[in-house]
């Protein structure tokens, strides 16, 4: 007879359970099929007890930004006092030994351009510019303000870009002329005047 009363309460009890078990489970497949695309769209979720990242540069922008320079004011000042003296010389005629303000020789507007700009040193020649000057990194060969020397360090010009240059010619006086075959085929190199030279105290022939 205990019995008889006890079967129905077991019996309930069963489907409780049972129904708890389907219930939790369809709860843990929900769950899954909700975090499965975050974790498509977003990568894994991160561990409780790893630090999260939002964001990280790589190594190469780092090296990127570090490698990016601005042009300083004093070197930007330079090319503007430099380009203000050339426009100024740009007409005058050819004068063996002249350094203006009406002729110039090629070494004499060189210095000429230069002194104008605030940057002194001491007069010389093609020859003696060569020697006195270090010549630039290979990047900056053809960087307006840069030194050029043709035909055995017997012309001296200064670089406008990669295109051409300004110089004193024998012919036409102070002219911009392009990097064409016939100046190409005689350059003998590069020098960089620093934005502070020093005053040279010897005399040197001019050109």
């Amino acid at each position: 007879m205990l019995l008889r009363k006890l079967f129905p309460c077991a019996l309930a009890a069963c489907l409780i359970v049972v129904l708890s078990a389907q219930a939790l489970a369809q709860s843990f497949e929900t769950r899954e099929r909700q975090v499965a695309p975050q974790m498509a769209a977003n990568g894994p979720l991160p561990s409780t007890d790893q630090p999260v990242i939002i964001s990280e540069a790589e190594p190469e922008d780092l090296n990127l930004a570090a490698l990016k320079t601005v042009t300083s004011p004093a070197s930007l000042r330079f090319e503007q006092l430099i380009s203000s003296a050339i426009d100024q010389k740009l007409g005058a005629r050819y004068r063996w030994g002249g350094t203006g303000p009406a002729a110039f020789d090629c070494s004499g507007f060189v210095w000429s351009t230069f002194h104008s700009a605030g940057i002194n040193f001491e007069r010389g020649s093609a020859r003696t510019l060569w020697a006195r000057f270090a010549p630039p990194a290979p990047e900056a060969n053809f960087k307006f303000g840069t030194l050029v020397f043709f035909s055995g360090l017997t012309h001296v010009g200064i670089v406008a870009d990669e295109h051409g240059f300004y110089h004193a010619s024998r012919r036409n006086g102070v002219i911009y002329s392009p990097f064409n075959d016939y100046w190409l085929s005689r350059i003998d190199g590069f020098r960089q005047v620093p934005l502070a030279a020093p005053l040279e105290l010897a005399k040197s022939r001019v050109d």
